[in-house]
């Protein structure tokens, strides 16, 4: 047997290497009060600066049924911070954070006061039918609050539907099979500038153009936009060819507002793109991709008008070309510059580049930002919902979307020079969000502490003034 190389080290061995001083050895607990999303307390100091809350007090006041147990104020608020800490959307997440005194002093709520699980799902199953139209008039609320704000000159509307995907849940009230193939829930939604603006809540069998219910959302907004916020501004509504309806064009029409909406490639239509001339053609680059454009008028059989139609066909993508049958086709259909009231409104703005077939496409293409909205959303909050019940599932995703449009807010008038804007909702959770901090009582004041680094790197400081200044709150 051979000797070892080296020699064993032993006691008093000067070689031994010294234990390092940032090893843990051992844990212990502290009876100082911590909290480990310190960065919630901005967020919580945002929605009573806007006054979010005595907005959806007021308008939900009836769910509380006796003066016993918490009140509606403080149970809305602990569920607008449970959808924003998004650490987890489980029921019994309330449960856990109910027992963490750092995390109420962070959202300022006594320990007491702090809701169980049980408590939220009695909360919940309160709900009923007639308080979907409630939360969808906060959502709305929201959205003239939003406007005033950033003041548009164009309102681009987008209108769509979302799945939300219940496969593997257990038996809920409206889950039913959808396009997608999954079984879950297909609200419809309109999307301005990053925002869900109105939502109704539906099974998942229920289609794009189910029954009348773009058509009584659409002319509620319509008019809200109008009343509240300028009568002549110009509305464009964008959508996919789930509601390609000549019907909804005439409703549209009717508003007084322009649209872009996809088309279906009928046979007839093919054959007449293939019978076009070569001079007939323009072409479009949106910087990545070439196209091909063909514009004409279009009536399908039951129409008793022309409307104006873009075909377009993608020729190339990043510079590689591609063959006539691989490339994208598309068709557009909409009302811009057919001599409407709509084309001087868009005028008078100085907004002309919708009148040429590159500003159409271009429209077309801009829904692919409004789908990113849709996966916002879900990165924001989750797809299963928890009840069985249809009513406390609606209720749950019109907070969700609250919550989200309130997210949204935050960002661009709180922390835009700190945190991108189009940031999703998990970036923001683990830079601004997920942070240590100390809670220290002294004079019969509570001080938050951050760690230098965290201090410096979000300039908590100017954060905190901002939130002093805020814009103007929402309108009750």
């Amino acid at each position: 047997m051979s000797a070892p190389l080296t020699k064993p080290r032993t006691k008093g061995n000067k070689s031994q290497p010294k234990t390092s001083p940032v090893r843990i050895s051992a844990v212990d607990v502290t009876d100082k009060e911590l909290c480990d999303r310190a960065g919630l307390s901005l967020f919580v100091k945002y929605i009573e600066q806007v006054d979010v809350l005595p907005l959806l007090v007021s308008k939900l006041k009836s769910i509380r049924k006796s003066g016993k147990g918490l009140s509606v104020c403080l149970l809305l608020k602990q569920v607008l911070c449970f959808f924003i800490d998004g650490s987890s959307f489980h029921l019994t997440r309330f449960g856990e954070l109910a027992k963490d005194s750092g995390y109420a002093k962070c959202i300022e709520t006594k320990q007491q006061q702090m809701a169980s699980s049980h408590q939220i799902k009695r909360f919940f199953g309160a709900f009923s039918f007639v308080h979907q139209f409630l939360l969808r008039s906060c959502l709305q609320k929201l959205f003239i609050w939003r406007i005033k704000i950033e003041k548009p000159k164009l309102i681009v509307l987008d209108v769509d539907t979302m799945v939300l995907n219940n496969d593997d849940a257990r038996t809920r009230e409206g889950v039913d099979v959808t396009y997608k193939k999954v079984k879950g829930f297909q609200p419809l939604q309109i999307i301005w500038n990053g925002y869900v603006v109105d939502a109704v809540f539906r099974r998942g069998s229920k289609h794009s153009n189910y029954s009348d219910t773009v058509a009584k959302a659409l002319v509620h907004l319509v008019k809200l936009i109008r009343n509240n916020y300028r009568e002549d501004v110009p509305i464009l509504l964008t959508s996919d060819s789930g509601f390609f309806d000549d019907k909804n064009f005439r409703q549209w029409e009717d508003l007084g507002i322009a649209y872009v909406c996809s088309g279906k490639l009928y046979n007839d239509i093919l054959n007449y793109v293939n019978a076009a001339s070569p001079e007939a053609w323009t072409e479009f680059h949106n910087g990545k991709c070439r196209w091909e454009l063909l514009e004409f008028g279009d009536r399908r059989g039951s129409w008793k008008q022309f409307r104006r139609v873009i075909y377009s066909r993608q020729r190339s993508e990043n510079g590689q070309l591609l063959m006539p049958f691989g490339g994208i086709q598309s068709l557009t259909y909409t009302n811009v510059g057919m001599g409407r009231e709509i084309d001087e409104a868009l005028r008078r703005e100085g907004i002309s580049h919708f009148f040429t077939s590159q500003g159409i496409i271009e429209a077309a293409h801009s829904r692919g930002v409004a789908e990113l909205t849709n996966r916002a959303v879900k990165d924001f909050g989750t797809e299963k919902m928890p009840f069985k019940r249809f009513e406390s599932n609606a209720a749950f995703y019109y907070l969700m979307l609250i919550a989200f449009n309130l997210f949204q807010a935050f960002k661009k008038d709180i922390t835009q020079d700190i945190i991108p804007v189009n940031a999703y909702a998990t970036t923001v959770r683990r830079l601004l969000l997920d942070i240590a901090g100390q809670f220290i009582r002294k004079s019969r004041q509570v001080t938050l502490k951050f760690s230098r680094s965290a201090w410096e790197r979000l300039n908590i400081p100017e954060l905190w003034n901002r939130l002093k200044t805020v814009p103007i709150p929402i309108p009750q």
